[in-house]
């Protein structure tokens, strides 16, 4: 089996690394993470490729590849992996319902939901109650970090220190390449 951690990573943060790390633990699987390089949900200003660096920096231990399907759904459906476990944290499964075709996701894959300290349990049940499947989902605990790439960049874009925030190897990329400014 194989844990997929799919992601725009712009860019890939501690929250994501820990995400990871608590994943391949819980599952005890290997971990694969995938840059999505023309994601459907959202714009994003770095180039794939440059993400891509990102992310193989943040992620020394795992194999990290590129997704080129737009939705999740045509990343399953290709059929690479035997059994896949896709992640994703509490807050995108509360949005599950709005996915292209989130009963095929479950058809295709299972899910492992990661969810924090005091998230509120009522919105996921509210998600699980809509799904013909839901004991494709599990859900998994980690602790809570308080970290966005939204933040890492608006941090990066006014000259303010994002140590601690990411992997000292990804701050170096963003430095060196004068990426977020």
């Amino acid at each position: 089996m194989t844990a997929l951690l799919g992601g725009t990573f712009n860019p890939p943060h501690n929250g994501h690394v820990a995400l990871a790390r608590r994943a391949a633990a819980h599952f005890q699987d290997e971990v694969v993470v995938l840059v999505a390089l023309r994601p459907g949900h959202k714009r994003v200003e770095l180039d794939g490729e440059i993400r891509l660096e990102l992310a193989r920096a943040a992620f020394p231990d795992y194999e990290v590849e590129r997704d080129p399907h737009e939705r999740t759904v045509d990343m399953l459906a290709e059929g690479r992996w035997r059994d896949p476990l896709f992640l994703i944290g509490a807050d995108e499964f509360s949005e599950f319902l709005s996915w292209k075709d989130p009963e095929r996701v479950l058809t295709l894959a299972r899910l492992g939901v990661a969810t924090r300290p005091g998230y509120p349990r009522e919105r996921l049940d509210a998600v699980l109650s809509e799904l013909s499947r839901p004991e494709r989902i599990e859900f998994f605990e980690i602790d809570p970090l308080a970290i966005s790439s939204e933040d890492i960049r608006d941090r990066v874009a006014n000259g303010e220190s994002i140590e601690g925030l990411v992997p000292p190897a990804v701050a170096e990329l963003i430095q060196s390449r004068g990426l977020y400014r």
